[in-house]
């Protein structure tokens, strides 16, 4: 059979991590890229979840200082303030 080149750009230290992965489960990169592309032909899908970075409004410590300022807000310690809005010409 004949085979094709497929080249995809990537970030040097993924690439070696990924090498080194390839290398202790006893593949090697090309055997892992392969057997990537038939998982996705065979499923006609990525085959792994594909998920959003996590958004960094929701970390524990965000989420604590609002918590924090609502319970500061009903215990009648902030100010209310009517919105302002700002043209930004």
């Amino acid at each position: 059979m004949a085979l094709t080149t497929l080249t995809a750009r990537v970030d040097p230290k993924d690439k070696a991590d990924f090498d080194a992965f390839c290398s202790n489960v006893g593949l090697n990169t090309s055997t892992a890229i392969n057997l990537f592309v038939k998982a996705v032909l065979r499923e006609n899908r990525i085959p792994f979840e594909i998920t959003p970075a996590p958004d960094p409004f929701f970390s524990e410590s965000n989420i604590a200082y609002v918590k924090k300022s609502v319970r500061e807000l009903r215990d009648g310690k902030g100010t209310a303030h009517e919105l302002i809005e700002v043209d930004d010409e």
